[in-house]
């Protein structure tokens, strides 16, 4: 990340320390291409949060893929119009509308028991949320260890729970991988959700969900974790759309 683009998301920080939110900021903890995310504490109370910092609409990957897009705008307003004509200020509205997604799917699950970060605030583009680890070190992408075999069960069982969470919230995360669950303490946190899409409203969300699954029983399946991934997509959408969940 260049100099630049790095001050103007420490400015954004600085304003959130103005406001009275955060009081330092500690570290990064993951650069990735669309957002930094921050370790900082809360004025308030001392506690470490994270501060999640998009870098701009130019670097929103998805946003750009209509199995995402769909359903987004169900109401014609000046910010829809200037969103699908893709003007400057509709680019800025549709950066928004999605970082504002993430900020509101992370509070419907944290709401409904879902293993997510909690959110603490919104501003601008900066989601400050919970977070997962201590001072010294930040939790590990699940991707990046190695559980042995009842710890492999247990957190495959977590995220199928989670993931069945959040279709009964109408969600689905439409990018899960290994690398977007936290491990940390026994304990898996699910993250990572600005093109999470409401199933009621988007027709490619069961392609997504199914996606989601394959990925998560692949990764268990070199610990010993066998699962039949369409079984339990198929399963899980049809309880879905019977109201069963």
């Amino acid at each position: 990340m260049g100099k630049n683009k790095q001050q103007e998301q420490l400015d954004l920080l600085d304003q959130l320390a103005g406001q009275g939110l955060i009081e330092d900021v500690l570290g990064v903890v993951k650069s990735g291409k669309e957002a930094t995310v921050y370790c900082c504490t809360l004025r308030a109370t001392g506690a470490l949060v994270a501060a999640k910092v998009y870098r701009g609409a130019d670097v929103r990957r998805f946003a750009n893929d209509a199995s995402y897009r769909e359903g987004r705008l169900r109401r014609k307003t000046r910010f829809s119009r200037a969103i699908e004509t893709k003007t400057r200020k509709g680019r800025e509205f549709a950066f928004g509308a999605w970082v504002h997604d993430e900020y509101e799917t992370l509070g419907v699950l944290h709401r409904a028991g879902a293993d997510v970060p909690e959110p603490v605030a919104l501003q601008d583009n900066v989601i400050v949320m919970e977070y997962i680890g201590d001072e010294g070190e930040p939790a590990p992408p699940l991707g990046a260890l190695r559980l042995d075999e009842p710890e492999a069960r247990d957190a495959f069982s977590a995220i199928l729970r989670n993931i069945e969470l959040a279709l009964a919230c109408d969600r689905v995360h439409g990018d899960l991988s290994p690398f977007n669950v936290l491990y940390w303490d026994g304990r898996v946190r699910l993250i990572d959700f600005p093109q999470a899409v409401d199933a009621r409203f988007n027709s490619n969300a069961r392609t997504l969900l199914e996606r989601d699954v394959g990925n998560i029983c692949a990764y268990f399946s070199r610990d010993g974790v066998e699962a039949d991934a369409a079984r339990i997509s198929r399963d899980l959408w049809s309880r879905y759309i019977r109201a069963e969940l």
